[in-house]
C-alpha cells in the first residue's frame, strides 16, 4: 500500500515538475513573441497580421475548394438520379465537371480579377503534375497498364490539346504580334475540341454494360439541395480565398503571379486527382488511375482554358512558352514510355524517373522566378 502511495506520489510530482516546464517555456516563448511584435511600427505589424491571415485562409482555401467539389458532385449526382436521368449522362456531365471544379473556379475568379498568369499558370502547372508527379507515383505504387485505345486514342487526344494551345497562344511567333493572347475566338476554338471530346467519350460510354456504370448515392431531395448549396458556396469561398492567397505570396516573396500558379495553386488544384489516381493504382485499377488523368488534361485546356478565355482574354508572357513545351513534351514522353520496355505500361522505374524530371522543372521554375 505505501509502494503505491509513493509511486502515485512521484507521478504527481513528475507531472507537476513538467508543468512548471511548460509554463516556464511558454512564458519564454510569448516574451520574446511579444518583444518581436514591439519592434515592429503598427503599420508593418498590420502587414505582418495580413500575410499570416491570407496564407492560412489560402490553405483552409483548398479544402473548402475540394470539399466544395465533392459536396456538389455528390448532391447534384443524386438530384439528377431521382429525376430520372441515366447514370451514364450523369457520368458524363456532373461528376466529370465536378471533378474540374477546383481548377475552373480558380481560373474563373482569376480572369475576373485580371490575374491571367495565375489562371493560364493552374492549367499548364496542374496538367505537368498530373503526368509527372500523379501518374508517376501512381505508377510506383503499382505498374500502370494502358487499353490500347487509351494508348491510340486519349493520349494523342491530350496531346493535340496542348498543340492547339501552342499554336492560339503563339501569335508573336506565328503574325509577329506585340503579345501573344489567347482571345474570346481562341476561347471559342477550344470549347468546340471539348464538344468533340464529349462527343467521342459519350460514343464509349454507350458501348459500356448498364449494369457497370456507377449509380450515384439515393439522397433525400432536401439533403441533395443542402449538399449542392454548401458546396457552391465551398468552391467560391476556397477559390477567393486561393486566388487572393496567390497575389498575397506573389507581392511578399517578389515573385511572379505565374510562378505561384505553376506551383503551389496547381499542386493544390489537381488534389482530387492525385487521390482518385492513387486510390485506384492501390486497388489496381489502372484504367481509372490513367484515364483519370488524360480526362482531367483534356478538361483543362479545351473547357478550363476556353471558358477562361471567353471571359477575359488571356495574355501570355514570353516565359509562358516554355511551361507549354515542358506540358507538350510531357505528354509526348507519356506516350512514348508506353513503347519502352513492357508494351502499354508505365512501369515503376519510369515512374521514378517521371517524377526526377518534376523535380528539375520545379527548381528551373524557382531559378526563373
Amino acid at each position: 500500500m505505501w509502494q503505491n502511495f509513493l509511486v502515485l506520489l512521484t507521478a504527481h510530482e513528475t507531472f507537476f515538475n513538467l508543468l512548471t516546464a511548460i509554463k516556464t517555456v511558454s512564458a519564454s516563448v510569448v516574451a520574446v513573441v511579444l518583444g518581436l511584435f514591439r519592434s515592429f511600427s503598427e503599420t508593418e505589424l498590420f502587414a505582418i497580421i495580413f500575410v499570416m491571415l491570407t496564407s492560412v485562409l489560402f490553405f483552409v482555401g483548398f479544402v473548402l475548394l475540394i470539399k466544395g467539389a465533392d459536396y456538389l458532385v455528390t448532391g447534384a449526382s443524386s438530384l439528377a438520379f431521382k429525376l430520372g436521368i441515366s447514370p451514364l449522362v450523369i457520368g458524363l456531365t456532373i461528376v466529370a465537371f465536378g471533378t474540374s471544379a477546383p481548377e475552373l473556379i480558380v481560373n474563373l475568379l482569376a480572369s475576373f480579377n485580371g490575374n491571367t498568369d495565375i489562371a493560364i499558370g493552374n492549367v499548364l502547372g496542374s496538367n505537368i503534375v498530373n503526368i509527372l508527379v500523379i501518374l508517376g507515383i501512381s505508377a510506383i505504387i503499382y505498374p500502370l497498364t494502358v487499353q490500347k485505345s487509351t494508348v491510340w486514342k486519349e493520349i494523342p487526344f491530350a496531346l493535340l490539346a496542348v498543340v492547339v494551345l501552342a499554336f492560339l497562344a503563339s501569335d508573336a511567333l506565328i503574325d509577329g504580334a506585340a503579345e501573344s493572347l489567347l482571345t474570346r475566338i481562341d476561347g471559342l476554338i477550344l470549347i468546340s475540341f471539348f464538344g468533340i471530346f464529349l462527343y467521342y467519350i459519350a460514343g464509349i460510354a454507350k458501348q459500356a454494360p448498364e449494369d457497370i456504370q456507377e449509380k450515384p448515392a439515393n439522397l433525400s431531395l432536401t439533403r441533395s439541395g443542402v449538399l449542392i448549396f454548401i458546396g457552391i458556396i465551398g468552391l467560391v469561398v476556397g477559390g477567393k480565398w486561393i486566388v487572393d492567397g496567390a497575389i498575397v505570396f506573389a507581392q511578399s516573396l517578389g515573385v511572379s503571379e505565374a510562378l505561384i500558379g505553376l506551383t503551389i495553386v496547381a499542386i493544390g488544384t489537381s488534389l482530387p486527382e492525385l487521390a482518385t489516381s492513387v486510390m485506384a493504382a492501390f486497388k489496381k485499377n489502372t484504367d481509372i488511375a490513367v484515364g483519370n488523368i488524360i480526362g482531367s488534361n483534356i478538361f483543362n485546356i479545351f473547357w478550363i482554358l476556353g471558358i477562361s478565355a471567353i471571359i477575359t482574354p488571356l495574355p501570355f508572357a514570353p516565359a509562358m512558352t516554355t511551361d507549354i513545351l515542358v506540358t507538350l513534351s510531357a505528354s509526348l514522353l507519356l506516350f512514348l514510355a508506353l513503347f519502352v520496355g513492357k508494351r502499354h505500361t508505365l512501369q515503376k522505374w519510369q515512374g521514378v524517373a517521371f517524377l526526377a524530371l518534376y523535380i528539375m522543372y520545379i527548381v528551373y521554375v524557382i531559378s526563373r522566378g
